[in-house]
């Protein structure tokens, strides 16, 4: 298996990770009878933290489709090469990083850290398309 499919999966289990730490959050505040009911009324207020862990979620899924896609082209194009594996690194770690550094609401860094993941992605699709 090529390393970007490899990243791929990595990022896969990333984006179940980020479904499962802004729920458990949740399931804190909110408890289990609310969580396990039909959830008929609102909850109480989402906590900093867990707001954060469903927005960095919200973030990842807005540009998870477009890498998953640019991988899957310069996989079965054959154009897998040392900049789309660059690209895959770069993705990868930056919304590895991503996640700690929005939940304890670190600005600047966090932001430049997904400038760093869209150039990832953007290293990838130019791979794919020159």
């Amino acid at each position: 298996m090529s390393m970007e499919l490899y990243l791929l999966g990595w990022t896969l289990v990333l984006a179940i990770v980020q479904i499962l730490l802004p729920a458990m959050y949740r399931n804190r505040e909110t408890g289990i009878d609310y969580n396990a009911g039909p959830r008929d009324k609102e909850g109480p207020p989402m906590g900093v933290v867990t707001a954060r862990l469903f927005r960095a979620q919200k973030n990842l899924f807005e540009t998870l489709p477009l890498f998953i896609g640019a991988i899957l082209i310069a996989h079965v194009g054959l154009q897998e090469g040392a900049m789309t594996a660059w690209g895959a690194w770069l993705y990868f770690l930056a919304r590895v990083a991503y996640v700690p550094l929005y939940a304890m609401g670190i600005p600047y860094v966090r932001s430049m850290v997904w400038g760093v993941s869209l150039l990832g992605l953007v290293l990838v699709v130019l791979a794919v398309i020159f």
